[in-house]
């Protein structure tokens, strides 16, 4: 769907888009690009499969809010699954389990926040229809729904945007560092940050550890999977000679929430059938 360019936009009803894929809309559109792309009405049905699936299993949990990953691109290269990750907020204006998440604009270097229903969540031109959910500790996740409800106030949102932002980055900012940031202004002793670095700080000190992609310098010359809406510059020298670029990845929020026992449950969908265990992110 292209995306309107206001921030925290209005959520698209589960019911409504429920029909349209019934009914077999070719109307529904999907992407961050600004080019419109009509998605078939398969892909809406397996959106709307995949939106049921994972509102079912967070109504079962008394859970204000969780985070829910997806695979938008594929980063099996760089040994990675997740590539995209959101809030679900339960009691949200715009309905329940609404997806609140930072995009990238049209291809530029902005970005902006948005609210959107679960269907649209997963119908933006996906690799496929994987999906997992973490919950958070209790009080943790009350504080950052109070929060996520309360956008676009202390909202932590740059919108000067770089899909490699360095993790810290004052200048940049992408989505997984934007819910990295506001996952640390509700953990304890964060709840009265209000400032970017002051948050990606305060995650570093208590155990947070990027992820680092390999980026060599004849993708960034020739293109390629990180090549547009990269501000390079942003890293240091050292960083950009050597190819090794430390990001905030969905992986390393993961595995991050898992290691301080912010998490408290997981839940993981692959090719459509709920994991034992949850896998590799």
């Amino acid at each position: 769907m292209r995306h309107d360019p206001q921030p925290i936009l209005r959520g698209l009803a589960l019911a409504a888009l429920l029909l349209a894929a019934v009914a077999g809309a070719p109307s529904a559109q999907a992407g961050t690009r600004c080019d419109t792309q009509t998605v078939s009405a398969e892909k809406v049905a397996a959106a709307a499969a995949t939106a049921l699936r994972v509102a079912a299993a967070l109504d079962e949990r008394d859970a204000p809010v969780a985070l829910v990953a997806r695979v938008g691109t594929d980063l099996s290269a760089q040994g990675l699954v997740y590539s995209h990750v959101g809030f679900v907020v339960r009691d949200h204006a715009n309905g329940r389990w609404t997806a609140v998440h930072l995009l990238n604009e049209c291809g530029s270097d902005r970005s902006h926040l948005y609210a959107q229903g679960l269907v649209n969540f997963f119908s933006d031109d996906l690799v496929n229809q994987d999906a997992r959910i973490v919950w958070l500790q209790p009080a943790q996740a009350q504080r950052l729904a109070a929060r996520l409800r309360a956008l676009p106030q202390r909202s932590l949102h740059q919108p000067h945007y770089s899909l490699i932002a360095r993790p810290g980055s004052r200048e940049y900012q992408n989505s997984t560092a934007w819910v990295l940031e506001l996952l640390a202004a509700s953990v304890p002793d964060g709840a009265a940050i209000d400032q970017r670095r002051a948050a990606y700080d305060w995650a570093r000190q208590d155990g947070f550890r990027p992820d680092r992609i390999h980026i060599p310098y004849s993708k960034r010359v020739l293109g390629g999977l990180f090549s547009a809406n990269a501000a390079f510059t942003d890293h240091p020298v050292g960083t950009r000679l050597s190819g090794d670029y430390p990001v905030v990845t969905v992986r390393s929020i993961f595995d991050y929430l898992q290691r301080r026992g912010y998490a408290s449950g997981q839940r993981e969908w692959r090719n459509g059938r709920l994991m034992a265990t949850p896998g590799p992110a």
